[in-house]
């Protein structure tokens, strides 16, 4: 029975649930859903190309090349560390792959291969510097950013761009599309599916055990908006070209990094390395296999970015190792919701952030404004994200959970 004036106790669950997020210092992705919706809905009112298929499958597309930048910096991030190379090392898996392609005629294939693993082996490199020397990891990143794009200028020439196959594996990468609806609402209905059974799974898990854990109707609520959410995008997306590659791999990527840094034992020793250097190597961590390890993640996945930008121009050119895209894969990261401070992120946070700032530019060109005004608004938004991180964390150790 339910006492009139009273909230029900399922209503009391969610309300404390809510309370205690807010005061350990987050809310996770809702106040980023929120300023999306915000943002798409204003852009819709202003235009109305702005939610229609066609826009929203470019969008679809145009996110990839940076949001793949942005999970490696995740990655970086949770150890309160950055990464300033990941730009140049994206032009630089452009050029160098193009150079091997079409210059020395290497199969497609290879030079792909060859190309993301230089970036993962710069990576690296990077990791192991700032390991044995003690060199802040700004500065050692700050020194690649400058030699990974001269090398890429060296690569590229006195003309400045190689072209190369517009019908190539390369190029493929962002102008295929799957356009059967099965895939695209098969697609929806698997992640609904999973996203489902892992939540009440690990539910009964933690309830089994004694731990707190989500109410029941939260799982299911969250699941509905997921639902709604993914039947959207897919109905969407069949209705121009169908399900982009590009968005697939995207997804897959997340889901995998995702999973590695939630249900793997690395995926706890990186959170633990952003906790503190001195209390992880305390509780057994190999600090310096970790850190070295998450920098050759943000390396490959720069590598593999800059292909993904190099194949949306057909060409390799220095705009994908231009300050904007490691501007814009730091601030994904940070919009999103990863801390700078380390600890507390997730690789969703680049999906995340990267459609806020994408969609920032989509609707500034159909509306015809100058990109001074998307950097300022871009800069504004990644301003108030940085604030209400640094709020989150002032919060926290107030509270004694530092």
């Amino acid at each position: 029975m339910v006492v009139r004036g009273r909230p029900s106790g399922r209503l009391r669950d969610c309300a404390g649930t809510a309370r205690r997020r807010l005061h350990e210092g987050g809310l996770g992705p809702a106040p980023v859903l929120l300023a999306l919706a915000v943002i798409w809905a204003v852009f819709q009112a202003l235009n109305a190309n702005f939610l229609s298929p066609r826009n929203l499958s470019v969008l679809s597309v145009d996110i990839v090349g940076t949001g793949l930048v942005a999970v490696g910096v995740v990655f970086v991030l949770l150890i309160g560390e950055i990464d300033l190379s990941v730009g140049s090392l994206a032009g630089l898996s452009g050029a160098l792959f193009a150079t091997l392609n079409v210059n020395h005629g290497m199969p497609e294939g290879l030079a792909v291969l060859v190309a993301v693993a230089v970036g993962g082996a710069a990576g690296a490199l990077h990791g192991f510097v700032f390991t044995k020397t003690g060199v802040p990891a700004f500065v050692v990143t700050l020194a690649g950013l400058l030699t990974w794009n001269g090398l890429m200028l060296y690569l590229l020439g006195t003309e400045g761009s190689i072209g190369f196959s517009g019908d190539g594996l390369v190029a493929m990468l962002t102008s295929r599309h799957f356009t059967t609806a099965g895939a695209t609402y098969g697609l929806a209905a698997l992640a609904t599916a999973a996203y489902l059974g892992v939540s009440l799974h690990d539910r009964g898990r933690r309830a089994a055990a004694g731990m707190p854990c989500r109410p029941a109707a939260e799982v299911w609520g969250r699941t509905a908006l997921l639902a709604v959410a993914a039947f959207a995008a897919a109905y969407a997306l069949a209705r121009f070209e169908g399900l982009p590659l590009a968005l697939l791999v995207f997804l897959a990527v997340l889901v995998a990094s995702d999973l590695l840094l939630r249900r793997t034992t690395y995926g706890r020793q990186v959170h633990a390395l952003g906790g503190g250097a001195e209390a992880a190597l305390r509780a057994g961590v190999n600090v310096a296999r970790v850190r070295v390890s998450v920098f050759l993640v943000s390396g490959t996945l720069a590598a593999a970015g800059g292909l993904f930008v190099a194949s949306r121009l057909t060409s390799a050119t220095p705009v994908a190792g231009s300050g904007m895209l490691l501007i814009n894969a730091i601030a994904a990261a940070v919009i999103g919701g990863t801390s700078l401070f380390g600890g507390r992120g997730s690789t969703w946070s680049a999906l995340l952030g990267v459609l806020i700032i994408q969609s920032i530019a989509s609707g500034m060109a159909l509306l015809g404004v100058q990109p001074s005004v998307q950097f300022m608004i871009t800069g504004g938004v990644l301003l108030i994200a940085v604030v209400f991180d640094a709020l989150a964390r002032r919060t926290v150790a107030a509270r004694g959970r530092a």
